[in-house]
């Protein structure tokens, strides 16, 4: 695994927060750097840092074109290069258990605990790992789906990252159909080990999950195994507006979607999409600043 670069910045949380929305509204971002920005820490709401993940070397331009996110006046950059064998050891130090209603997602240092759905995931693996708020927040809403009786046949994880979300519905519904897809080809050798090791069966049948690669719902294999009862997408507001049409051509009607990675500020924007797409919202919660969202398709008349 080759070595990545960081472009950081800790900036108080109103200057993460513009700067997560210039970030979506950057149509020359380059499809390979990653942007993340969450809070330093969970007793330090206020501070926050805001980093890209860069497959080389920084230049002068790139560290500008970073700080042009934040304005005409861009706080102090520090560059890092990050090794992969550096990552995974320091990622997983300091990293307590997350617990999410019925769920209990760990790192392999620590130890099972009965009476949970427990989900070993390495903390260097990406996204999705179940400690940003935003991950969390899905694992809770998805209990609070099955507490209401929702039934699930059939679902999908856009954007899976890790696959801890898709190995979550599974663990709720066994006998559902279960399709996870990324737009980064690396997410497939990561889903498969994660299933592995979580004993989740991979494959095309009900309790199985098929992993594919696509940008949104774009791939022949996505789109002839829906619709979906449900679809779960954790990813960013600009993608999930832009999906809307998609997701409502994927979900039949009394079908549910399952979004998040918006900013709790980014709601209204979203939800109009998806209310203009025939959605209604069934449920919503706010874990620290993002907002998670249970939408429902409406009836066509």
């Amino acid at each position: 695994m080759a070595d990545s670069w960081t472009i950081r910045a800790d900036v108080p949380r109103e200057i993460a927060r513009a700067a997560l929305l210039a970030h979506e509204e950057a149509e020359d971002w380059p499809s390979e750097w990653v942007l993340v920005g969450m809070e330093i820490a969970d007793d330090r709401p206020d501070d926050w840092f805001v980093e890209a993940y860069l497959p080389h070397k920084p230049s002068a331009s790139d560290a500008a074109f970073v700080g042009a996110l934040f304005g005409p006046r861009p706080p102090k950059l520090a560059i890092s290069k990050v090794a992969a064998r550096d990552w995974v050891t320091l990622s997983q130090q300091g990293l307590d258990p997350i617990v999410a209603g019925p769920f209990r997602v760990r790192t392999a240092e620590f130890a099972p605990e009965p009476g949970t759905i427990d989900f070993v995931i390495p903390a260097s693996q990406a996204f999705g790992t179940g400690h940003h708020a935003t991950t969390e927040g899905c694992l809770a809403m998805l209990a609070t789906m099955k507490a209401r009786g929702m039934v699930v046949r059939n679902l999908a994880d856009i954007g899976t990252g890790t696959g801890l979300l898709a190995f979550a519905g599974l663990a709720l519904w066994p006998r559902a159909l279960a399709t996870a897809s990324d737009i980064d080809p690396v997410c497939t050798g990561v889903v498969e080990a994660n299933a592995r090791a979580n004993d989740v069966s991979l494959g095309a049948g009900r309790g199985a999950l098929t992993m594919v690669v696509a940008a949104g719902m774009d791939d022949a294999l996505l789109q002839a195994r829906g619709p979906y009862d449900l679809l779960i997408a954790n990813i960013l507001a600009g993608p999930l507006v832009e999906l809307a049409p998609d997701f409502a051509d994927a979900v039949p009607a009394g079908g549910s979607v399952l979004l998040a990675g918006l900013l709790e500020t980014q709601e209204p924007t979203v939800r109009a999409a998806y209310r203009r797409a025939g959605f209604r919202l069934a449920a919503r919660m706010v874990n620290g600043d993002w907002s998670i969202l249970w939408l429902r398709r409406r009836a066509v008349r």
